[in-house]
């Protein structure tokens, strides 16, 4: 906001320059530097590296106990345990609640991600292959960049958009290079776009709430609301949990400790110090790693198409990252 000048007279002339009254002429102010983006401290970028992985391993995760659970119970038993390990730290720290109409972006987020969009991506992933799920779940982050730049005024740089298209373009030839053929009908691939459109809705939604409340507190809030919301599937759970082996069991521990109250937690670190467009480009890092981690952990050696595909995503996020000149 610009100061407002002093009132008064103002002094016709001052005295002569080089007079031994002369007032000292101020020294020149050097011209404000450009503003620009803040930079991504190393924090920021630990926490994307952190939630890349841990997203990537609960593609695994969920193909690895999808036989044991359905969709809305795998989806309560993940978030109920997000609850009770991220509620531990920020139970004791917790000073104040929302009010008001604070409470509205968090119940969005909450019932459109933590929820909606779990069970959807949980169902889907019952009827598509692995990489066609990573194709169309992939569409998330145009989503966000055009959203992002309409809705949080965050613009369409140009490097951010053809770094998008470029790790897309990666991201289908690990799809169509995987050498699966999709067993899914037409309910399953709505689903999958489905889930692709909540979350990105949910991340302009929860961009704003960040500059509130910690990202801790923002993403255990979001993750009660979905689990209320998925109360309905309690009874289902309890009786697929009574079946479902014991590593099924420590599968859906493991979902709703590290992918979810760890990696949501991160993400939303991250998309406190990002623009929600450039953050979410790089989750084109994910179809990639998760062939890595199905590689190491289920034994699927990954195609010459895939490794191709991983290099350009890691390309097109680089692209992300360079500044218009």
């Amino acid at each position: 906001m610009a100061t407002t000048a002093a009132s008064g007279p103002i002094p016709s002339a001052g005295p002569h320059e080089g007079s031994p009254h002369a007032a000292p002429a101020p020294a020149p102010q050097p011209a404000p530097a450009p503003a620009g983006p803040t930079p991504i401290n190393k924090l920021g970028v630990a926490a994307v590296v952190v939630t890349v992985v841990l997203w990537a391993s609960a593609f695994v995760g969920i193909r690895a106990v999808g036989p044991s659970f359905s969709p809305g119970s795998l989806t309560l038993g993940r978030l109920a345990v997000a609850a009770v390990v991220l509620g531990l730290l920020v139970v004791p720290k917790l000073r104040t609640l929302p009010r008001g109409r604070e409470w509205w972006p968090i119940l969005a987020y909450g019932v459109m991600w933590f929820g909606g969009y779990n069970v959807a991506l949980n169902a889907a992933e019952h009827m598509l292959d692995a990489g066609t799920s990573a194709l169309l779940i992939n569409v998330n982050p145009i989503l966000v960049a055009v959203m992002a730049g309409i809705i949080l005024k965050e613009g369409f740089p140009r490097w951010l958009l053809i770094g998008s298209l470029v790790a897309f373009g990666g991201v289908a030839v690990i799809a169509l290079g995987s050498g699966q053929r999709s067993t899914a009908d037409v309910a399953g691939v709505l689903l999958c776009l489905l889930a692709a459109a909540l979350a990105a809705v949910s991340v302009i939604v929860q961009k704003p709430v960040l500059r509130k409340f910690p990202a801790a507190q923002a993403t255990w809030f979001g993750i009660m609301i979905g689990a209320i919301c998925c109360l309905p599937f309690s009874g289902q759970l309890v009786a697929e949990l009574q079946a479902a082996p014991l590593p099924a069991t420590l599968g859906l521990v493991y979902l709703g400790i590290f992918p979810t109250a760890i990696a949501f937690t991160t993400w939303a670190y991250a998309l406190s110090l990002i623009d929600a467009g450039r953050l979410a480009a790089t989750t084109y890092l994910v179809p990639g790693t998760t062939i890595l981690i199905s590689w190491l952990v289920l034994g699927e050696i990954p195609t010459i198409w895939g490794l191709v595909g991983g290099v350009i995503c890691l390309v097109g996020v680089g692209l992300t990252r360079r500044r218009a000149r």
